[in-house]
């Protein structure tokens, strides 16, 4: 009896822990098929989920999306209507004008919106999309800001050509060149990243979705994105870049031969504001995205994408109309305050 007693004790305890050790295997087999299932959608962590810092920081975007989009829209109006404003260095930045209403509307609503929501999730597909756009109107800037810069060579650097170069038809082969080429080098990065599998985490630590923190939530090897991303996007916004530079290479070089200090002055006051717009633009976004793709925490790196797709938006109306008389005194016409000075 005792040794029946025994055996069915060790039996029983063999049975306890084979049903253990079954129920550990479907715990294993039920955390492998979390850990490797497909993300869905992804949560933006971009700022901290504090509710006074939130309230601030809605009232403070919302502003500056506000002064971007009056801005940009008072440029595009009043170089339509000016008649005397109707010329190619015009025509680029009412381009510009609507392309950063464009940038600015891909990421600050949805930002706005997760603020008042209090959800800061985004779906696999909405995510990818506002990628798409927000590389594409990025890239199609890079390469408006390099066309300005090219207007500016030829207005200064050779001015008697000047109208039979930049006629309306070369105008519009540039824009649309632009726009074009844009599109196109942001769907070569959305499709690389659409192959990517993401699984585990599907917390991106920014407020929007951008290629680098979307790499590093890539299950597997990323080896070629990161190619594609240095190589596709190195060579177009290097190629941009590159062009914007040997313009103002000759620019400056003319301007120094102009032997009279307030000649000089006055042709270099035509193309300082663009300057300051390219200073700023390709400043914050190399600092971004150099420092995205390098092998530190994310948290360090929310400040450089506020300053490129919300601040200095907001910045170019107020830089190109601050010191430009042309375009005040058409504002005044248009106002009919044509003996206000402001």
């Amino acid at each position: 009896m005792t040794i029946s007693r025994k055996g069915e004790k060790i039996e029983g305890k063999y049975r306890w822990i084979q049903v253990e050790v079954s129920g550990l295997q479907r715990a294993m087999v039920r955390l492998k098929m979390g850990n490797d299932s497909t993300v869905t959608e992804f949560i933006l962590l971009g700022f901290p989920d504090v509710l006074s810092i939130q309230v601030t920081l809605f009232c403070t975007f919302f502003m500056f999306y506000a002064l971007t989009f009056i801005g940009n829209v008072i440029i595009i109006v009043v170089t339509s209507a000016g008649t005397e404003l109707r010329t190619p260095m015009y025509f680029f930045l009412s381009n510009l004008s609507f392309l950063e209403i464009l940038y600015t509307s891909v990421t600050t609503p949805k930002m706005l919106l997760n603020f008042l929501l209090k959800n800061s999730s985004i779906s696999f597909t909405a995510c990818l999309a506002q990628m798409y756009f927000f590389i594409a109107l990025g890239s199609i800037e890079c390469t408006l800001l390099a066309v300005m810069a090219f207007d500016r060579y030829v207005a200064i650097c050779n001015p008697l050509h000047y109208v039979t170069v930049m006629d309306t038809s070369t105008c519009i082969l540039l824009v649309c060149s632009s726009w074009i080429s844009g599109f196109i080098n942001s769907m070569v990065h959305t499709i690389f990243i659409f192959h990517l599998t993401f699984c585990s985490s599907n917390s991106i630590n920014q407020f929007f979705c951008d290629i680098p923190p979307l790499l590093k939530l890539a299950c597997g090897s990323t080896l070629l994105n990161e190619i594609v991303l240095f190589v596709v996007g190195g060579a177009y916004g290097l190629g941009s870049f590159l062009l914007t530079l040997i313009s103002y290479i000759h620019i400056i070089s003319t301007i120094l031969k102009i032997r009279s200090k307030k000649g000089q002055q006055k042709t270099f006051s035509t193309c300082a504001s663009h300057l300051m717009v390219i200073t700023l633009f390709y400043g914050t976004s190399i600092f971004a995205y150099f420092r995205s793709t390098s092998k530190h925490d994310l948290d360090q790196d929310n400040l450089a994408p506020v300053f490129y797709s919300i601040i200095t938006p907001t910045l170019n109306p107020i830089i190109y109309t601050l010191r430009n008389k042309e375009f005040k005194s058409a504002l005044r016409k248009m106002l009919g305050l044509r003996y206000l000075h402001f």
